[in-house]
């Protein structure tokens, strides 16, 4: 069973690696990289900030920063445990995977997409009352994970893995928020 699953899993990353172009390349390396979502994120705690003021933004990224160590840290231990070779350094796969950016950390399971997956989770489970559109949040993680099987780092398994675990940590943490928040985080809902 699990050999069909591998099997299957490398399948479809050859097929979606495939769609990709030298063309293309330089746009996929801007978007996998963290640093080049930063005028997103401020452009969204601007927009928390006003809603729900100082304090509570505050409070929101305190509860995220846990978040993302708790995800990643879980992430490096599954990464070491199963020491799955990234499709990149697959020496059955450099042959017939287009190889854009190459890492030497292990595959299993995305980091990228658990940590994205998480922070969408969160945020969008505690603030949907607040924003009528903040599903849009999810595009989010779907396009930054698939940077990573266009680029030749991820097999589309350690992104599923990576949202499934990703989705699981951000509820549970809003649940979290959600018990201590009458307590410690008291609204201070503005309109904007």
């Amino acid at each position: 069973m699990l050999e069909k699953i591998n099997e299957l899993d490398i399948q479809l990353l050859v097929y979606l690696n495939g769609l990709g172009s030298e063309t293309y390349d330089k746009f996929w390396l801007i978007i996998t990289s963290q640093l080049n979502w930063t005028p997103f994120f401020l452009f969204l705690f601007y927009l928390i900030y006003k809603k729900v003021g100082g304090k509570q933004t505050l409070y929101i990224l305190l509860f995220i920063a846990i978040l993302l160590a708790f995800t990643d840290q879980t992430c490096n231990l599954f990464k070491h445990t199963f020491e799955r070779l990234r499709p990149c350094n697959n020496p059955d796969l450099k042959s017939i995977i287009r190889i854009v950016q190459v890492r030497q950390s292990y595959s299993f399971f995305s980091g990228h997409a658990a940590n994205t997956m998480a922070v969408a989770t969160f945020l969008f489970i505690i603030l949907k009352k607040h924003f009528k559109y903040l599903g849009f949040l999810f595009l989010w993680p779907l396009i930054f994970a698939y940077s990573r099987i266009y680029l030749g780092l991820h097999y589309p398994g350690d992104i599923l893995t990576g949202y499934l675990f990703g989705a699981l940590f951000g509820f549970l943490l809003s649940l979290v928020y959600k018990k201590l928040k009458p307590q410690y985080f008291p609204d201070t809902i503005k309109t904007i």
